[in-house]
């Protein structure tokens, strides 16, 4: 895996609509920019970048966690993505999220039981991603509905991935539509 660069970015809501968010809430995206290894050609056998999905799901989840200044404990939301370069595919980004990742990144926040949400796209430099997220250990959460835009200036290059994780330490601010809260769900098989 050949890595040009990573980035870290937290956002931290103190106030919303006027009413004052405590604690406030936050999210990080550590997101790392790519060398493609099959830009500009068709390659049968994608294990390569599954293999980097895998790296990048530990490497970016203790990014996330460090950006938050949190334990594992503490992780509640959490979501993948990626930016294919001009020169890759959309399933290059889909090798890298699915068949390896979400174990080391699940290892890094101390568990998940519910699947990780995802989202993929091509795109140049500049291109923006909304990273979806949800509670880690039940998707029916309603107050953890979520997303993060996240952007690099200069990614994807044409033979570049640009790879995001996102985890939060809570839910939106000032969730208020009702549905399963936090503090009901059972977390056993990842839904409820």
């Amino acid at each position: 895996m050949e890595i040009r660069k990573i980035l870290t970015i937290v956002e931290e809501t103190e106030m919303e609509m006027g009413k004052k968010v405590e604690p406030a809430t936050r999210k990080a995206a550590a997101i790392a920019v790519i060398v493609n290894p099959f830009a500009g050609y068709y390659q049968d056998n994608l294990s390569e970048l599954i293999e980097i999905g895998e790296k990048l799901g530990d490497l970016l989840g203790k990014k996330a966690l460090e950006a938050l200044g949190i334990t594992p404990d503490r992780a509640e939301s959490y979501g993948k993505g990626a930016i294919v370069g001009a020169r890759g595919e959309l399933e290059h980004a889909a090798a890298i999220l699915h068949p390896k990742l979400g174990t080391p990144f699940r290892e890094a926040l101390g568990g998940g039981k519910a699947i990780i949400p995802s989202s993929k796209k091509m795109g140049g430099p500049g291109t923006e991603l909304d990273v979806p997220i949800h509670y880690k250990d039940a998707a029916f959460v309603r107050s953890h509905f979520d997303a993060m835009p996240i952007r690099v200036q200069d990614a994807p290059r044409g033979d570049e991935i640009v790879v995001a994780l996102v985890v939060t330490d809570s839910g939106r601010p000032l969730a208020r539509v009702g549905g399963l809260k936090k503090e009901e769900a059972k977390k056993e098989d990842g839904l409820r």
